[in-house]
This record gives structure tokens, sequence and C-alpha cells, in this order.
């Protein structure tokens, strides 16, 4: 009879917490974090790459185009494309990858703004 009232406590206590508005805490954090979908960093990957293809990093700097120009979400954009790695003194950008090395955000957007649109458009698939 115990072994049917433990096992009945615990099932009713996981059904409790299944069905709370809020999750179960630990402290002041949540057992469990989990990221909405409409936060920045949802927001700052490009819409292709979230469906699970791979695609090429000229797909994805081009799926960083559609987020709107001279923002920092572009730049988060591109920065998940490519890291950055910011130089003292860069040399000037020959290609899309040398744009990482620049220190001042706005340079490293405009370097990519300017790489990104000269990569002739692909077919959407």
């Amino acid at each position: 009879m115990r072994m049917i009232l433990a096992v009945a406590a615990v099932l009713y206590s996981a059904s409790a917490f299944a069905q709370a508005d809020k999750p179960p805490m630990v402290g002041d954090k949540p057992l469990v974090q989990v990221k909405p979908k409409g936060t920045k960093e949802a927001a700052a990957k490009p819409a292709a790459a979230a469906k699970g293809k791979p695609q090429s990093i000229a797909a994805r700097l081009q799926a960083c185009l559609e987020i709107d120009d001279g923002t920092k979400d572009r730049l988060d954009c591109y920065d998940a494309v490519i890291p950055p790695a910011p130089k003292p003194k860069p040399a000037k950008a020959k290609g899309y990858a040398d744009c990482r090395f620049f220190k001042e955000e706005d340079e490293r957007l405009a370097c990519f703004n300017g790489f990104a649109e000269s990569i002739p458009k692909l077919p959407k698939t």
C-alpha cells in the first residue's frame, strides 16, 4: 500500500510541474533554461540556417542582407557566420573573411555589406 501511495505522489507532483505556468525553480533560476524563439539570438541567425539545411557562407551572408541595414542585428548576423577576430591595424580586406579583423563595428559592418552585396544572387531553394 505504501508503494502505491509513493508512486501516486511522484506521478501527481510530476503532472503538477508539467502543468505549471512557470518552470520549476532552483533558487532564483529555472531548473531548465530554454530560450524563447523570439529572442535576439534567434533573430541574428539567418532564417534559412534555422531550417537545418547546411548552407554555404555566401548564402548565409546574403540572408543577413534581409535585416535592416546599419543595425546591430545585421552585424550580429554577420558575426554569427564569421566570428570577429579584431586586430589593432588590419590590412585592407581582400575578401569577406578579412572583414572579421576590423575592430570598429561600423567598419566591419560596411565591409561585410560590401562583400555580401557583391556576391551574385543565389537561387533560393
